[in-house]
């Protein structure tokens, strides 16, 4: 999908006080590691991830991404009258039932007439919900649309690491499926789109590309208690090898699938971003992209995988940082359980 009148007004987020290290996770699994013989220092090693953050006990996603939507809002100078649709894509929600979407609607004072609802898409939520919002907008249906995401992920860390130390029947191997769930990070962020005659920031949205291989939905799967709102435990098993392997092969194919709707090349973005999930995936995706590493801007090292807050967070750190610039071209490229691929195109 090209787009020719959509703006990415601002992207803002929000990072939980609380840091916890992956020594310290370690530290907690202190029976599990006795008990196997583990190494310390191997959380790490293996992930290149040295911590991630947490919100405190009891903390609601719609709260955080309650904060984040404000400061988008302040940041683009804009009221919340402005925003003629909210969304709310992440994994973490407050509860099934009503959408998360309504709490935010709720806490930001938007207008009646701003159509809110969730969205859900593993890590691809937000980029999901870019390009709903998107759409509306190229078509004439709204004006100006806020998108949302505020993950909580330590119930997840914390109730997986509780489990590995009870279980006495785990061993080296099966141990494997519950890594990945204890490389999760929190985070919250929001997403301002306008029309481009309405935009300050003229960073333009160009194109989006997606492409699915749900064959291979059964690599990464959680349980079906996902509000993660400090009282819920969830449970992620994955099959961390055969997921980066299997979404990398997806992504190559959707990246020369959006070259063509972009007409860009290997060498043409001046910087990428894309969903952050731990050293291995980063390199082998460049490798395999034939995308230059020194373009890429990384957040995992220090934020681990925030679900589908990663990738926007990580843009807006890259633009905070002077990493992207004004005019740079942007590719975002983003992979999600299921699994799917969606790769965006912005001139900023």
């Amino acid at each position: 999908m090209r787009y020719t009148d959509v703006c990415i007004e601002t992207i803002s987020y929000i990072l939980p006080p609380r840091v916890v290290t992956s020594e310290m996770i370690e530290t907690w699994l202190k029976p599990l590691y006795d008990r196997l013989k583990l190494p310390e220092g191997r959380l790490e090693l293996m992930t290149g991830i040295h911590e991630r953050r947490m919100w405190d006990p009891g903390t609601h996603p719609s709260e955080v991404s309650a904060q984040a939507g404000a400061k988008a809002l302040e940041q683009a100078g804009l009221s919340p009258s402005d925003i003629g649709c909210l969304v709310h894509a992440a994994v973490s929600r407050d509860f099934v039932e009503p959408a998360t979407s309504t709490a935010v609607h709720r806490l930001l004072g938007l207008p009646p007439s701003a159509l809110n609802f969730d969205i859900s898409n593993a890590c691809l939520g937000v980029l999901t919900g870019i390009i709903v919002v998107a759409n509306m907008i190229q078509v004439g249906q709204i004006d100006t649309g806020l998108i949302v995401a505020g993950e909580n992920g330590g119930p997840l860390v914390t109730g997986t690491v509780e489990r590995l130390n009870k279980d006495e029947t785990l061993t080296r191997r099966t141990i494997k499926p519950e890594i990945a769930s204890l490389t999760i990070g929190s985070a919250a962020t929001a997403v301002i789109l306008r029309r481009a005659s309405l935009s300050q920031s003229g960073h333009q949205l160009l194109a989006a590309t997606s492409l699915a291989d749900t064959t291979n939905n059964h690599l990464c799967q959680g349980s079906a208690d996902t509000a993660m709102d400090g009282s819920s435990v969830p449970i992620m098993h994955t099959d961390s090898h055969e997921l980066l392997v299997r979404g990398i092969d997806l992504a190559a194919r959707t990246w020369e699938r959006a070259k063509g709707v972009l007409d860009w090349e290997n060498g043409t973005p001046d910087t990428i971003c894309g969903h952050q999930v731990g050293r291995a995936h980063s390199e082998q995706l460049c490798e395999r992209l034939g995308l230059d590493s020194d373009k890429i801007f990384s957040t995992f090292e220090f934020l681990g995988n925030c679900g589908s807050a990663s990738l926007p967070v990580t843009t807006a750190m890259a633009a905070e940082q002077g990493f992207l610039k004004k005019g740079h071209r942007l590719a975002m490229l983003g992979i999600g359980s299921g699994i799917n691929s969606t790769m965006l195109g912005v001139r900023w």
